[in-house]
């Protein structure tokens, strides 16, 4: 054993020194992902991390402009935006012509066929097919004329029929494709532009069966081999790709930053794409610091080394040309209860823990103070967002927070069983795990800390296994319906709403609004719903975070995005501004 480790560190030692020499030559670009990655069907992208992965082999209909801000939606594998009919039902795409598959296997003679109208029927078919078990569902479900008939028909059969006509999803011709709605619903248009709805060739599927979710095949800018939980996963540049240009306008700002310089450049610009997978944050600070990572979000321990109190970078990493990228972020930590379980119906049970838990100290510890304390679920720049709204049980208060669990029947704690509290392993999830326990503590509640991996922590959430659990959401789309779903009933587990919160006015409302054309009045309905879950407790609120990251100086057109998927085909790399930066490091 130990022979076979010292030949596998000198083997490593050797492949870096190879790796920092042809870097220079080849633009490879490095990125970090903290978790592992749970495969590769679009059909199941319902984490972050695995959804960014997915993102760079397979594309959806439409995308978000990578420079503009408000983010807006645009063409991708469509020729342009859809025609729409008067009454909001019938939405029309072209789709582009010329658009191929990865050449893979499972094709004919290996070279990926043209992607046509039906690729995308089929695909959808799949997301609505109970036997796949898409936590992905709910983004469609009593949408599409027909879809959820088909579904429950196909519940019933030992194989679901993938040839049987659906009223709503209409292939008029090889590159035309009809949606046709139940009825209007105004944020159609942004589940076309998320992984869940990309198209995905039946071939594949067919070919690999059971191991297509680790042999994916899509239309993307990269390609890439057999997936295997490894530390690493390798993409190639699709040599057929399409033409794509990179933009040629943006926001007002984006031109004296240097982001139009390649305008009307056809992308992708790096001939590789190298993902870590390192779920702790140091040893991925130490990658980047040796100029292994080109891009980062800076760890918490190392935050106050690298951004200076004015929030600009310190001069000690600016020498060695890294740049400081600030940005908020759409987004909510939290930490849920399953309401499947009795005890949390209890609702000054909830209310009290909520109020034990100081969000401030807790930002401090874990955000370096820079989270927006959330008050509700909405997090800032989303309709419905209420910047004076103070949630009452959103205020640290151990007085009261006593008080309330004696009201729940639990005076000082007595009769109240331990609670589980699942998380993942990395060591700040177990920090906060600990800070939790010690909060929950002061008011004479046991809370019990069970560590997993991120893919069982989700699967766990996926099948309603949990007691309390630590999570964030990270908006799907730049719309208050995407987070105030989380709590939506229908969409309970196996869907997004992992706390299994079940309330009928809640989704009465939920349903009512969401039929409601954007504009003041349905965000002032958004609101009043995110402020009656949040007294309600649903979760315990945790912060909107900003995202605070670094990037080599050799890194160009980078820009920061809550919706970055495929976006690393916009990346470049000057190679020889790296060759002289490098020596720095």
């Amino acid at each position: 054993m130990m022979l076979k480790v010292s030949l596998l560190l000198t083997a490593l030692m050797l492949f870096a020194g190879c790796t920092k020499k042809a870097n220079f030559k080849t633009k490879v670009l490095n990125l970090r992902v903290a978790a592992d990655i749970k495969g590769l069907d679009p059909v199941n992208a319902g984490d972050t991390y695995s959804s960014y992965e997915m993102a760079r082999v397979y594309e959806s209909l439409l995308t978000y402009h990578y420079l503009k801000r408000p983010y807006t939606l645009v063409p991708n594998l469509a020729e342009a935006m859809p025609t729409v009919s008067k009454d909001g039902l019938e939405y029309t795409f072209k789709i582009k012509k010329g658009v191929l598959f990865h050449d893979n296997e499972c094709f004919e003679n290996g070279k990926g066929r043209e992607l046509v109208a039906s690729d995308f029927i089929y695909s959808i078919k799949r997301l609505a097919d109970s036997d796949n078990r898409s936590n992905g569902w709910w983004l469609l479900d009593g949408r599409i004329k027909g879809l959820n008939e088909w579904r429950e028909k196909s519940a019933k059969l030992k194989k679901a029929n993938y040839d049987e006509k659906v009223a709503g999803l209409t292939a008029i011709d090889s590159h035309t494709l009809k949606f046709t709605l139940v009825e209007p619903y105004p944020q159609f248009l942004y589940s076309l532009a998320m992984i869940y709805t990309s198209a995905v060739p039946k071939e594949a599927v067919n070919h690999y069966k059971d191991q297509f979710v680790n042999n994916p095949v899509g239309t993307g800018a990269f390609m890439t081999g057999t997936f295997n939980q490894t530390s690493s996963i390798e993409y190639t540049k699709n040599p057929n790709f399409r033409d794509v240009y990179y933009p040629t306008e943006g926001t007002k700002t984006d031109k004296e930053n240097g982001l139009l310089k390649n305008a009307g450049k056809k992308v992708p610009f790096v001939e590789k794409l190298v993902v870590h997978i390192q779920k702790e944050s140091q040893p991925a600070w130490l990658s980047f610091e040796k100029g292994k990572v080109d891009i980062l979000a800076i760890p918490k321990d190392n935050f106050d080394s690298v951004v200076n109190p004015s929030k600009g970078i310190t001069d000690e990493y600016a020498k060695k040309g890294i740049e400081l990228k600030i940005s908020p972020d759409l987004d909510i930590t939290y930490i849920a209860f399953n309401h499947n379980f009795p005890l949390f119906k209890n609702k000054k049970l909830r209310q009290a823990m909520s109020l034990a838990y100081d969000g401030v100290e807790a930002n401090k510890l874990f955000y370096n103070g820079n989270g927006i304390l959330a008050q509700t679920i909405l997090p800032p720049g989303m309709g419905g967002y209420d910047e004076d709204y103070v949630n009452p049980y959103r205020q640290y208060n151990i007085e009261k927070a006593k008080k309330l669990l004696a009201e729940a029947g639990y005076p000082g704690g007595k009769g109240l069983p331990s609670i589980v509290y699942d998380t993942t392993a990395v060591t700040t999830s177990r920090q906060m795990a600990e800070y939790f326990r010690n909060a929950m503590k002061q008011i004479d509640i046991n809370i019990v800390v069970n560590t997993n991996t991120w893919p069982q922590l989700t699967k766990k959430v996926k099948s309603a296994q949990t007691q309390t659990y630590g999570m964030a959401w990270l908006g799907d789309y730049p719309d208050a319906e995407n987070f105030l779903q989380l709590l939506y009933g229908p969409n309970k587990a196996p869907g997004p709403n992992g706390s299994n919160y079940d309330n009928a006015d809640f989704n009465k409302k939920f349903e009512t609004i969401t039929k409601m054309q954007p504009g003041p009045k349905r965000a002032a309905e958004y609101a009043k719903l995110a402020q009656s879950v949040a007294e309600d407790a649903v979760y315990i609120l945790g912060v909107h975070r900003k995202s605070f990251g670094v990037i080599h100086g050799w890194i160009d057109n980078y820009k920061f995005s809550t919706f970055k998927h495929g976006h690393a085909k916009y990346y470049d790399i000057d190679l020889d501004k790296k060759k002289k930066l490098f020596e720095k490091l």
